[in-house]
């Protein structure tokens, strides 16, 4: 085993990572400097993985492979060169890697996957993520009962001809609060028993908490202190629209009992209303007023009755979350804090998140807006914080304190309650609209024949034209023939036509034990055998992309990870996933 340290001096962090700081934040770049991946088989796709992680600033990787360089993988591989023939694969890949990045560090270890295994599966423990490329079923099945254990998610990668795979593993782990992230708070993805759960999922197109069908206190105390008939024609036109909104939606109520614009005829007349508002010259001509225009504009979106989202409230309807117990995770303890709140102070609302969009305003009274929700979000959190504190005490996690006490504000003073911090509790309550619980299966599971899953599979198959789940049931005939003849169908060109009468055995074989009838076209067998288990770098640079992110997404805990298999073809550029 090789070390290539690297120096953390260098440019400075936050312009070298500026852009992807700007997505991930600095906690999310913290998580990707202190892990540590493993990489199983330095391929084509393998290094392309590798790659996309160690560009971004991983802390360092690991490659493990006993192979030699062949003359194919010079031929598809970017990080080997032909006078690396006949030499450790692991070694001069690790060496080209190693290059792209001076702040991280590269290991090899020359030996293959499956003794190691056998005589040293401790090794993969110290490892973040474990990436696996091009493993035959007999290893990947070994390794993956290893890792699954040891609750370390891996990654499966596989590029065959025209077709790509990606198959992601994580199990729970509860009660050691090791998905934490560096600085103590939780933000994302955590591979946790069956579950990967989710806080910072950075969901598109999310709709702003700004409560305007339900005001709290402060912010109707705040803008009914505002007079929009005495203001001057600056102020009137530098007003936030919310303000302008509240007001004129105020005034629908008046007329309609209440009730708030339901249906589009009744939104048009309250955008009519807001559009009589505007100002108008000496000569009866509207002023240019671009905040009463973001007002209308803004009728169909700010509008949306606050309620909690449904997947929210199936994960508060979760045994993890109504049966917490001592060796309870921090995310299950913080969603039943959420749900608490919401059944209680909440009124059937979660905590507010606390921000508002940039609009047309004098600094002034946008910064008073935005202290308005500040308040009331820090409000909230206090609460949460509190029945967090409670929860605790209840499972054994905690000591009583009385909230008045000085043991308690020193408690508040070290930001961590039992084992979760202030900021973890803050973060989970700004995103507590968009926590996710992706739950994983294990390859175990997948590859049994009886597996639930087997009939979903031949739903895929249907139809005259199958979707590209076709393929995965085409890689498991392909992993078949490998066992029984220890090469791939067309590995070698003059046994093409032969081997596709051997794939069809194995995939009639593999039909039959999943207890499945249907038919699949002879083509796609031609089509496999055709490949020879070829590795194209154009398709390892497309899965290598597809891979780190996931990866990333591992480990930074944020956004939402596939779940569980990816397939791509290639020849129609078309993609699915699957729960296999």
């Amino acid at each position: 085993m090789a070390n290539y340290k690297k120096s953390k001096e260098g440019l400075d962090k936050n312009n070298k990572y500026d852009r992807q700081l700007r997505l991930w934040g600095d906690h999310g770049q913290t998580a990707l400097e202190t892990s540590r991946v493993c990489l199983i088989n330095a391929t084509a796709t393998g290094t392309e993985i590798l790659k996309n992680l160690i560009l971004p600033g991983i802390g360092s990787f690991t490659v493990v492979d006993g192979n030699k360089v062949q003359g194919e993988d010079v031929g598809n591989n970017f990080f080997l060169t032909k006078e690396s023939i006949g030499q450790s694969r692991a070694k001069f890949a690790t060496e080209y890697l190693s290059e792209l990045n001076e702040d991280v560090s590269g290991d090899f270890m020359e030996e293959q996957p499956d003794k190691m295994l056998d005589t040293n599966v401790d090794f993969f423990n110290q490892f973040t993520v474990v990436i696996a490329t091009n493993l035959c079923q007999r290893t990947l099945l070994k390794l993956g009962k290893c890792l699954w254990e040891k609750n370390i998610p891996l990654l499966v990668c596989r590029c065959y001809g025209f077709i790509g795979y990606m198959r992601l593993v994580v199990k729970e782990h509860t009660g050691t609060g090791s998905f934490l992230s560096s600085n103590n708070s939780l933000v994302g993805v955590v591979s946790i028993q069956q579950d990967s759960y989710v806080v910072e999922s950075h969901p598109d197109n999310a709709h702003e908490d700004l409560r305007l069908d339900r005001p709290f206190d402060g912010l109707v105390k705040f803008i009914d202190s505002i007079d929009l008939s005495s203001m001057s024609k600056k102020d009137h036109s530098h007003t936030p629209w919310l303000i302008v909104l509240y007001k004129y939606l105020q005034e629908w109520k008046e007329k309609h009992n209440g009730e708030g614009p339901k249906v589009y005829r009744e939104k048009v007349q309250l955008k009519d209303m807001i559009r009589e508002g505007i100002r108008k010259s000496d000569e009866g001509v509207q002023e240019d007023e671009e905040n009463f225009e973001e007002a209308i504009k803004a009728v169909n979106t700010a509008l949306n009755p606050t309620k909690i989202p449904s997947e929210v409230a199936r994960l508060f309807s979760d045994p993890e979350c109504l049966n917490l117990h001592s060796e309870s995770s921090n995310f299950w303890i913080l969603v039943r804090a959420i749900k608490e709140f919401a059944d209680s102070e909440g009124n059937g609302a979660l905590p507010l998140r606390g921000t508002i969009p940039d609009m047309t305003a004098d600094s002034e009274r946008y910064i008073q807006l935005q202290n308005v929700y500040h308040e009331q979000a820090d409000l909230d959190i206090s609460i949460v914080t509190q029945r967090v504190h409670d929860l605790l005490q209840d499972i054994g996690r905690d000591e009583p304190l009385d909230p008045l006490s000085e043991a308690w504000k020193n408690l508040l003073a070290r930001r961590k309650a039992g084992g979760i911090s202030e900021q973890e509790i803050k973060t989970f309550c700004k995103n507590a609209a968009f926590i996710r619980v992706v739950r994983c299966r294990s390859l175990e599971q997948e590859y049994c024949d009886h597996s639930d899953k087997i009939k979903d599979i031949g739903q895929h198959l249907d139809d005259e034209e199958p979707d590209d789940v076709v393929f995965y049931i085409l890689l498991r005939a392909v992993d078949r023939f490998y066992e029984q003849y220890n090469t791939y169908p067309g590995w070698y060109t003059d046994h093409v036509e032969s081997d596709v009468v051997k794939l069809k055995n194995c995939l009639s074989k593999l039909l039959h034990d999943w207890g499945l009838s249907c038919n699949i076209k002879d083509d796609f067998v031609h089509e496999m055998c055709r490949y020879g288990a070829s590795e194209l770098h154009t398709m390892a640079s497309f899965i290598g992309g597809a891979a780190a992110q996931e990866a990333i997404k591992i480990i930074t805990q944020q956004f939402v990870p596939v779940n569980n298999t990816y397939i791509y073809n290639a020849m129609k550029q078309t993609s699915v996933t699957v729960e296999l």
